[in-house]
């Protein structure tokens, strides 16, 4: 098999994806005022995207080992290039948020197939591997900033960025769907692999994945409650002008994509569970410097150290997990996009459910909040990967 196409299929996929989810936090100071959206309704459409996150986990952990990748893969992809047509020329809120489930439901089932599809074909270099293609999800979030501010140069309409997208993901469809029949035609005639339907109850039970949960679920609450909220924290609540507090976004998300560049190459110099340690610091220090901070050049620098801290460290907790137990690649990935969602749920409804009641300054203190907790995770998980033997 051949793994150049697939392995351009993925990483231009996390690519992709890496825009959309951005998208979301950069586009909702529009969105709400378009639509009429409270920050209650604001937080619950975060909500229910991650929720529909965690049902493509689920669902994809137990059963994309019962198909081939590909074509599942290339049908994905065209579905969710349908949604975003769709979300894009809707006039009501309710019927966006039904939509953002859906969405979610098939992401979700597209980062399982991507985390597992590259951990098996790079076995060898699995660190290496996962790292650039979550770097290529980073560098998504990073060009989503001036991806909007190009586009609104022209028009300012939240429609456009999300059908423009759109496009892309649907001619990343059709390529996928012709490597699909490539690969088809080179293994006609070869034994197939078993596919069967994996167990999460028996994966969950071991305490080392269990820190692995938590730790994605801190994990969530960060990097999605900073990157949803941080555009309407900065314009709304600080006063920074709509261009600045996406400028100051991307600091967060040119940080996740150096993290996500380098952290193989620290691996030379320290172990996994001592860089999981840092990493985790790093991440601490930058949400609090947010927090604390109000002018532009310091909440610019807690970014890029916020996004220096997170870049790395999901790679990281994925591919040492991947390490103790390859065969259930699918359930591992599931795992951490549950908890993954989780995070992002209680993270972002509670900081709209919380900002109802009390300016945006205040709730914001959740986003912190998250990152005290991914750091003890990451101290938990980082002590159980040591016991397996990566010290």
């Amino acid at each position: 098999m051949s793994r150049r196409p697939i392995t351009v299929v993925i990483f231009s996929g996390f690519f992709l994806l890496g825009m959309l989810f951005i998208l979301w936090g950069i586009l909702l100071p529009d969105i709400a005022a378009d639509l009429r959206m409270s920050e209650l309704v604001s937080g619950l459409f975060f909500s229910l995207f991650s929720l529909g996150m965690m049902v493509g986990a689920v669902v994809g952990g137990k059963y994309v080992s019962r198909f081939d990748y590909m074509p599942l893969l290339a049908s994905l992809l065209g579905i969710n290039a349908v949604l975003l047509l769709l979300i894009s020329s809707l006039h009501g809120w309710q019927w966006v948020l039904v939509v953002a489930v859906v969405i979610g439901i098939v992401s979700s089932s597209i980062f399982t197939i991507g985390h597992t599809l590259i951990a098996r074909l790079y076995e060898e270099k699995r660190f290496t591997m996962m790292g650039l293609m979550d770097f290529m999800f980073s560098l998504g979030t990073f060009a989503a900033s001036f991806f909007v501010t190009l586009l609104y140069l022209q028009e300012e309409n939240w429609r456009r960025p999300i059908q423009v997208l759109a496009l892309f993901t649907l001619a990343l469809s059709a390529y996928t769907f012709m490597a699909a029949h490539s690969q088809a035609k080179l293994l006609r005639g070869q034994p197939k692999a078993q596919r069967k339907t994996l167990n999460f109850g028996a994966v969950i039970k071991q305490p080392i994945f269990i820190f692995m949960a938590l730790l994605s679920f801190g994990y969530g609450a960060v990097e999605f409650g900073n990157a949803n909220w941080f555009v309407s924290y900065a314009q709304n609540g600080i006063g920074f002008t709509g261009e600045q507090s996406r400028n100051l976004l991307a600091c967060f998300t040119a940080g996740m994509v150096i993290s996500r560049l380098v952290f193989p190459f620290l691996l030379r110099f320290m172990s996994v569970h001592r860089l999981i340690v840092i990493l985790a610091t790093a991440s601490l220090c930058g949400v609090f410097a947010i927090k604390l901070t109000t002018d532009l050049y310091s909440m610019g620098a807690g970014n890029l150290l916020l996004g220096l801290g997170l870049g790395g460290l999901f790679p990281l907790m994925l591919s040492a997990a991947m390490n103790i137990d390859s065969d259930n690649g699918p359930v591992l990935s599931g795992i951490c996009i549950i908890g993954n969602s989780t995070g992002v749920q209680v993270a972002s409804f509670s900081t709209g459910l919380w900002a109802n009641y009390v300016p945006l300054t205040t709730a914001f203190w959740v986003i912190p909040m998250g990152g005290c907790m991914l750091w003890v995770a990451a101290w938990a998980y980082s002590r159980m990967v040591k016991q397996h033997g990566y010290s």
